[in-house]
């Protein structure tokens, strides 16, 4: 039997979830939006509304409202915070995939260099007078001086 390994994470990812791990506040803060964003969440407040509209209280909308805005108020808090994490996920990402786009760029830059030259000496060499050739590839006679 095979074990499937995990999708690698992007390491701003990995980065800003230990962050985010190591902090008790906002591990807190991310079990409670986890919470809030979910159906069981609607569930419970549409229960505990109606239970307490329908048996608890003779006159309930002023403290219902009370406690609707209460929450709201928190609860808005929470989304903001959500939203601060996932700009500074979103920024950490973005100065990581900068910094490996530059790598990338001086790295085929160097490349290109090098092909640039290899192909320069391997034209040069191919092109290069041989003993007794010229350039246009004739063959020179030497005359000598010497009888032989």
């Amino acid at each position: 039997m095979t074990t499937t390994q995990p999708p690698p994470r992007h390491p701003a990812l990995l980065s800003e979830a230990e962050k985010r791990s190591a902090d008790l506040q906002l591990r807190v803060a991310d079990a409670i939006t986890a919470f809030a964003g979910s159906m069981r969440f609607v569930y419970l407040h549409a229960v505990v509304f109606a239970v307490w509209i329908l048996v608890c209280d003779k006159s309930p909308w002023p403290t219902l409202t009370l406690i609707v805005s209460l929450e709201a108020i928190f609860l808005s808090t929470f989304v903001m915070i959500g939203q601060n994490r996932q700009a500074a996920f979103q920024q950490a990402k973005a100065d990581h995939d900068f910094v490996a786009s530059e790598q990338e760029l001086h790295i085929n830059t160097d490349l290109t260099r090098l092909v640039h030259q290899l192909t320069s000496e391997i034209h040069a060499r191919l092109l290069a007078p041989a003993d007794g050739a010229t350039a246009s590839g004739e063959v020179a006679i030497k005359l000598s001086t010497t009888p032989g």
